[in-house]
């Protein structure tokens, strides 16, 4: 039968050589992760995006008279329907 004092030793010792292992591959990983920040150019908007900021033709920012009734109209038969 083994005695407490070498499963005690048996146990620091894997111990320390875990929290070894985690820390190297920790500081690897973040040396890895700041040189693919300075080799990888800084991601820029897409062109469509850009595109959308352009200003509007008023004609199209217009709601049709028509338009504008129908909807009136829905909306009360909506509320009638839902008293």
């Amino acid at each position: 039968m083994t005695d407490i004092g070498s499963l005690l030793w048996e146990a620091a010792t894997l111990m320390l050589t875990g929290m070894c292992v985690v820390f190297a591959f920790l500081t690897i990983l973040v040396y890895l992760v700041q040189l693919m920040s300075k080799l990888l150019p800084v991601e820029l908007p897409p062109k469509q995006a850009l595109a959308v900021q352009k200003v509007q033709n008023p004609d199209q920012t217009t709601v049709q008279p028509q338009i504008i009734a129908a909807i009136s109209a829905a909306i009360k038969l909506h509320r009638e329907k839902n008293k």
